[in-house]
Order: structure tokens, then C-alpha cells, then sequence
């Protein structure tokens, strides 16, 4: 209860001070100084969302030699060293930021047994939130199947 009071008596004074500054009784006031053209530029409402994501041969990342990598900017548009940097924010919103979803391989795929480890990461952040991601595909046939338009660099 103390809270709220203190908080109407605090909108009260802000009120009455806004009234003084508008009857123009103060007898100084400092305009603040304009911000910068670079920092408009760069603020935003709404969370970064850039990714760098790689491909490679074998088991994990610690152990995998990269093949390729591309980099992924979805805010505030798509660009990117990803070929199709639309696409691919597209398929990570429609996922909702859910990695494990864009990875998942077609059903009714039939693919060797063979283990020749292909590994994709996603490395960076989405909508604000820190990404560390990772998935290993068991074969390059596994991995065709289930890259989806965001590993498909």
C-alpha cells in the first residue's frame, strides 16, 4: 500500500511539475542535447537476431573440420553471406526460434545405416536470446533430409 501511494503521489508532482513547464513559471530548463544520427540508426525496439552457422564432417563440432559457413541477419532484414537469407529467418520464425525443429529429417526418408557424421551449428542470437546449437546428422543422406533451408549454404 505504501508503494502504490508513494507511486500516485510521484505521478502527481510529475503532473503539477508538467504544468509548471507549461505556464512557463520555471525560470531555467536545459533541453537535452540531440542524439546522434549513428545512435537513432541503431536502436531499436525490437531484439537482434544474427547467427553464424556452419557445416561440417564429423561427429561434433569440437571434433569436426568445417566445411562451410555463412552468416544470418533477420532484423531489421534479412542479409547475410546465407544464399537465401529470406528463407532462412523465415524457417527459424516459423519455428519460433526452435532449432531442433528445423532439423528434423522428412519422414518416409530411406537413407544407408552408414556412419559418416555431418554436423551443422548455429552459433549467436535470436530475437536477444544467446544460441549455442548444435545436431549431427549420421550421414550426408540424413543431413540432405533434414538441413532445411537454413543449413542449405
Amino acid at each position: 500500500m505504501r508503494y502504490i501511494t508513494g507511486g500516485i503521489a510521484m505521478g502527481a508532482a510529475l503532473a503539477l511539475g508538467g504544468g509548471l513547464l507549461a505556464a512557463g513559471t520555471t525560470t531555467a530548463s536545459a533541453a537535452p542535447a540531440p542524439a546522434p544520427a549513428s545512435a537513432i540508426q541503431t536502436q531499436s525496439l525490437y531484439a537482434s537476431s544474427a547467427l553464424v552457422l556452419t557445416t561440417g564432417h564429423g561427429a561434433n563440432s569440437a571434433e569436426a573440420s568445417v566445411d562451410r559457413a555463412a552468416t544470418l541477419t533477420c532484423f531489421p532484414k534479412a542479409t547475410g553471406t546465407h544464399p537465401d537469407a529470406t528463407s532462412a529467418c523465415a524457417a527459424v520464425r516459423a519455428a519460433g526460434g526452435d532449432f531442433e525443429k528445423l532439423t528434423t529429417i522428412k519422414s518416409g526418408t530411406a537413407c544407408t545405416k552408414e556412419w559418416n557424421p555431418i554436423v551443422v551449428t548455429a552459433d549467436g542470437v535470436w530475437e536477444g536470446k544467446r544460441i549455442r546449437f548444435e545436431h549431427t546428422f549420421g550421414n550426408p543422406c540424413e543431413a540432405k533430409a533434414g538441413k532445411g533451408t537454413l543449413f542449405e549454404f
